[in-house]
């Protein structure tokens, strides 16, 4: 597995472990604000029994120093069993009640705990029952806390038992996924050669065969090539999504070199095409620290790209140029460009524009791209529908003094990709 796999099971593994945590916490406060709320409910259900019973029989069972009972009998006005608590009792609603008003009953909260109030008429007056609450809200208190105690553990065994799952079901996944790209770089390299060998072949027949059959071979000569170029896209793209150690080395690549080695290579195709190539460099290398083969595929693709995509008198530039710390590659071209809500899907594995036809099979635009974030670069299109598009390869120059000492903060193509989109 690779350094960036361990990183994506790690993180994966993480998520999972703090999903799982957070699900278990729900359901805890879940269960607790379900106690709490069938112990509350139950508390007040006794308060109000209680406060009902002191009125009808003139005491109370509660506990001792926790309620009272006043009687308004006339203007005589009597307290029991002891004193009541400052600010009772509430004389307004005794003389309410004693005046043939209904039963009132109400919560006052003082010094720190609650006090439930009845009052209500008697035959001599008014009675008024006053209940401290203080124990009930203790209770209450204490299972609050108990549940975050076991909020706290159950949230941490669930995250421990989140990871423990996790590292059992995604490193599956994870090696699963590195077998996949050795398979696919083993099978992409054991197919170069016979394809090779089976264009080289085509080739020879197409030049020996009558004019009848020449275009057939031709056609199989073109399909040749392009199942090459989709083996040598795979292998390079498993190449670079592979451990540090599979990859080819970096050195300073020369970016200038690189446009002026793919102009030349297109100069027959564009002149039969009728579309003119424009280059423009700065007169010196251009440097960046990079695998020359991908970079080179990159320039390529994009040149390929724009001549595919330009119909005959049109033309494209290439420009090549370097700031302070950056290089810049941009493929201009005045071809049919495309939908400016497509310009990131443009370089989606697989994705086929209007008039792709059946060319590359959607596989190059995701390798520049593949390659481009790999190198610590970014690659942006823009253009807009008949009006041609510009792609701009962005990379780290390399250091003019010492370029080979610097390398490219590697980036693992698919974790980037994803990151950028």
């Amino acid at each position: 597995m690779t350094d960036a796999e361990r990183r994506v099971v790690r993180r994966a593994r993480l998520r999972m472990g703090v999903l799982v945590g957070l699900s278990v916490g729900v359901l805890l406060a879940l269960v607790g604000a379900v106690a709490y709320a069938t112990l509350v409910a139950s508390q007040e259900r006794q308060i109000q029994r209680e406060l009902a019973w002191g009125a009808e029989h003139g005491t109370v069972s509660g506990p001792a120093g926790c309620n009272w009972i006043i009687t308004l009998a006339g203007p005589r006005l009597e307290a029991g069993p002891a004193t009541p608590p400052a600010g009772f009792p509430l004389r307004a609603a005794l003389d309410r009640a004693a005046a043939g008003g209904s039963t009132e009953i109400t919560t006052v909260p003082r010094g720190g705990t609650i006090y439930h109030v009845r009052t209500q008429a008697t035959a001599e007056g008014a009675v008024q029952v006053v209940f401290d609450a203080r124990y009930q809200l203790a209770d209450r208190r204490h299972l609050l806390w108990a549940f975050a105690l076991a909020a706290a553990i159950g949230l941490l065994a669930a995250l421990v038992t989140g990871l423990i799952v996790a590292e059992r079901s995604v490193a599956p996944l994870a090696e699963a996924l590195s077998r996949q790209r050795r398979f696919v770089a083993d099978a992409s390299h054991e197919l170069r050669t016979p394809i090779a060998q089976v264009h080289t072949r085509a080739q020879l027949l197409a030049r020996r065969a009558a004019e009848a059959d020449r275009r057939e071979l031709e056609r199989l000569v073109g399909s040749t090539r392009r199942l090459g170029e989709i083996v040598e896209e795979l292998l390079l793209s498993a190449r670079l999504a592979g451990s540090p150690d599979d990859r080819p080395p970096t050195e300073p690549v020369d970016l200038t070199t690189l446009a002026e080695a793919a102009v030349a290579t297109e100069t027959d195709r564009s002149a039969e095409r009728g579309v003119t190539i424009d280059l423009s460099t700065p007169g010196r290398p251009v440097e960046v620290a990079g695998i020359a083969s991908a970079l080179r595929r990159v320039v390529g693709e994009l040149l390929a790209n724009a001549l595919t995509h330009t119909p005959p008198g049109g033309g494209i530039s290439v420009v090549v140029r370097t700031g302070d710390e950056l290089a810049e590659l941009i493929v201009h071209d005045t071809g049919d460009g495309f939908d400016p809500v497509d310009a990131d899907r443009l370089f989606d594995r697989f994705h086929r524009g209007a008039g792709a036809g059946d060319r590359r099979f959607g596989l190059g635009l995701a390798l520049v791209k593949e390659v481009v974030i790999s190198h610590g670069g970014t690659v942006t299109a823009t253009g807009r529908t008949g009006g041609g598009a510009t792609f701009t390869v962005t990379l780290p120059a390399a250091s003019r003094s010492n370029p080979a000492a610097v390398r490219p903060r590697w980036i693992h193509p698919r974790r980037a990709y994803a990151a950028r989109r």
